[in-house]
């Protein structure tokens, strides 16, 4: 079965990387988000209490991942009872809809290319599509920062994170970190609804992504050997170890550390969110200013560190099947 499974890890990626993530209807990640919400109406308590809210909270969260992992076990049995063919393509495509590498270039990249064309406020929605700050008082400088903190932070989220899951766990493995990182950002703020109610779910992403954040960082770091000119791997070690520890969460400055020390530049710092502003500190040096080519060259970043990850996982499937063979 390890076989079977590290041909079906690899033809995911492969498709991913070709096609990226198609936006449909009934994709997966979609039918996660909808459940999520629909559990949310049942269960959000009308009568709030702390404690009250926690607990739902906590059954919504049971519910999502229980119900998520057993319908993920249920396809990948049925296509394998099919046949061998067929259940490495329904592996395959599960694979390819956990990552998010090319959309993540693809909705990034839109920011650059309009800024390329001198128009800021399209750069402004399209930031705005991959953010979840308020963009309306984002000046040129502020969107380009937004857009590659996204690429940074999200290169744990949205590549890494999955593909070990994935690589460890398989598809159930997957949609499980899929399923939980939807949860939290859905129902993971720190505001009234969702405090107490989304904490768990806060929490459990928290936890899930303490170690992929880290090996990310780390991707990252080594990717900065080759992936741009700009990279410098020295730095973007050093940069990690200083600021990783700058954001809330004890995930989200990992990546933005790494990529912040490795390009030269300054990220983070103070934004607002729904209409608060929220002081935050600052993540890397200003050694030079930051412009436009930097989503590019985070986006190259981001390649570079996910076929390494890749890679890595490739060689642990590989050891685990010669293992299982000998």
């Amino acid at each position: 079965m390890i076989n079977t499974h590290l041909a079906a890890f690899a033809l995911g990626f492969v498709l991913d990387l070709i096609f990226g993530d198609p936006h449909y209807r009934f994709h997966p990640i979609a039918l996660i988000g909808r459940l999520i919400s629909f559990l949310e109406k049942i269960l959000y308590p009308k009568k709030r209490s702390e404690k009250k809210e926690f607990l739902m909270g906590m059954i919504l969260f049971f519910m999502v991942v229980i119900i998520i992992c057993a319908v993920t076990a249920f396809i990948v049995k049925f296509f394998y009872a099919v046949g061998t063919l067929a259940g490495i393509l329904a592996e395959a495509i599960m694979v390819g809809n956990c990552i998010a590498m090319k959309d993540l270039k693809k909705e990034s990249m839109k920011v650059f290319k309009a800024l390329e064309k001198g128009d800021t406020e399209e750069a402004r929605k399209a930031v705005s599509m991959i953010v979840g700050r308020d963009t309306e008082r984002l000046d040129e400088e502020g969107i380009i920062k937004a857009a590659v903190e996204t690429v940074a932070e999200n290169s744990s989220d949205g590549v890494i994170a999955p593909m070990l899951y994935l690589a460890i766990f398989g598809p159930v493995g997957g949609f499980f970190y899929k399923a939980v990182n939807t949860m939290d950002s859905m129902i993971g703020y720190k505001n009234d609804r969702y405090l107490y109610f989304g904490r768990f779910a806060a929490v459990a992403d928290d936890i899930l992504n303490f170690i992929p954040s880290r090996m990310t960082a780390l991707f990252l770091i080594a990717a900065s050997f080759f992936a741009d000119e700009e990279a410098d791997a020295g730095r973007a070690f050093r940069i990690w170890k200083r600021d990783r520890r700058n954001h809330a969460s004890p995930n989200s400055a990992q990546g933005e550390a790494a990529a912040a020390g490795s390009l030269g530049i300054r990220l983070a710092g103070d934004a607002w969110y729904f209409g608060k502003l929220y002081k935050k500190p600052f993540i890397g040096d200003d050694i030079r200013a930051i412009e436009r080519e930097d989503i590019a060259r985070v986006n190259r970043l981001m390649y570079s560190a996910s076929f390494l990850c890749f890679f890595f996982c490739l060689t642990a499937l590989l050891f685990g099947s010669f293992y299982a063979w000998w």
